[in-house]
């Protein structure tokens, strides 16, 4: 789920009530920083960070976004997929 807040926002997974994933970023404009990535440990080694990172890629192609990436999970996923590259800042995509 897609939280949009002042400044950012974040994509989130709830279970029970309750945040278990979330992938942070900050920026309104086109182009947004991916900031940080956490699992909480009963959803470790489920796919749920990269879950967070196809909703976001998703939302970023949808409404013309572009990321910068300073969490590190999030950059070794975009390293391993050159699917997602055209949401990258600096892409032509």
């Amino acid at each position: 789920m897609h939280e949009p807040g002042a400044g950012g926002g974040r994509f989130v997974i709830q279970r029970d009530g309750r945040d278990v994933a979330e992938l942070v970023y900050t920026g309104t404009g086109r182009v947004v920083t991916l900031d940080h990535t956490e699992v909480d440990p009963s959803m470790r080694g489920t796919g749920a960070g990269k879950v967070l990172l196809e909703e976001a890629v998703e939302w970023a192609r949808e409404t013309g976004k572009r990321f910068v990436v300073r969490c590190s999970y999030a950059k070794s996923v975009f390293d391993k997929t050159p699917a997602f590259a055209d949401v990258l800042a600096g892409s032509r995509g």
